[in-house]
């Protein structure tokens, strides 16, 4: 793939005359190489943005030792509407997608310090876990032998947490060599784990160490937070016992009460139909003594 990669930036050069620029792709483009390619980088740019060029022209420098030594494709959009996808701030942003996992370099204009996280974090960074999985992985209730964990809850449908993803990869680079990270999804495969620890709106994140979970409760989703609550500042947080697994009735509770909480209307419903079944067994009682 890098061989024929080479050869089309080669093609590209001649015929375009431009040497000291990325390819520019457009956003369907850019779909499809997200989708196809095992690595690829990315810097969104904009028009007439300087800082933007400087970035640009520290990454043509990278370019081919990016292509031999991670077979990346490497490339450009400009005013692309993908943006917000990885990252809140403005352009220029750099991704690295492993796979189609995104991972925003959080770091200054260098070519060294680009090279050293992408080189390092080939492989997506955060594991996925279950209701299945999570306990055996994590031992997060006897004894955490497996180490700390960092976990983030999340529902497919949910903006804000697919936003996260690209900003979580570039936690677990910063933090993976003493903490696991991770995600569970609180909908779907991880519902009973989400409720476990009452977990109910996402995006959440729970730092599970040493048989305590620590609560992230700032409204700041950026990278230096979270991975700054993960290293120290989860101490000034009031550490909870990592409660055990629920029983089948206990987490049938949990899940009405779930439901309760997310269709208030539904209690409204019961309690009509208890009213009304009540009226009837009074008026059936009133009619039966006549």
């Amino acid at each position: 793939m890098k061989s024929i990669y080479l050869l089309s930036f080669l093609l590209f050069n001649l015929f375009t005359g431009s040497s000291c620029s990325l390819e520019v792709v457009k956003d369907d483009e850019l779909v499809d190489l997200i989708k196809s390619e095992n690595y690829l980088v990315v810097l969104f740019t904009l028009k007439h943005c300087e800082e933007c060029d400087n970035f640009e022209n520290e990454l043509i420098g990278l370019r081919e030792v990016l292509v031999e030594e991670l077979d990346a494709w490497v490339v450009k959009a400009e005013n692309s509407q993908m943006t917000r996808l990885y990252s809140p701030s403005k352009e220029p942003i750099l991704v690295f997608f492993r796979h189609g996992i995104p991972l925003l370099y959080d770091g200054p204009i260098n070519e060294e310090l680009i090279l050293h996280t992408f080189s390092f974090n080939k492989e997506p960074i955060s594991k996925e876990l279950t209701d299945e999985t999570f306990e055996h992985l994590t031992q997060a209730a006897t004894g955490a032998t497996t180490g700390d964990w960092f976990v983030m809850f999340y529902t497919s449908d949910c903006v804000d947490c697919q936003r996260m993803q690209a900003r979580w990869e570039a936690v677990g680079a910063k933090i993976k060599s003493r903490t696991n990270i991770a995600r569970l999804n609180r909908a779907t495969t991880g519902a009973a784990t989400a409720r476990r620890f009452d977990v109910y709106h996402v995006p959440a994140f729970v730092l599970f160490r040493q048989g305590k979970m620590y609560k992230y409760q700032i409204q700041k989703y950026d990278i230096d937070s979270l991975v700054s609550f993960a290293q120290d500042w989860y101490r000034n947080v009031q550490g909870e016992r990592v409660p055990p697994q629920k029983t089948p009735f206990d987490d049938l509770i949990s899940l009405i009460a779930v439901y309760l909480k997310d269709y208030p209307w539904l209690w409204q419903v019961g309690l009509a139909i208890f009213v009304i079944i009540i009226l009837d067994i009074l008026r059936r009682i009133i009619f039966s003594n006549r």
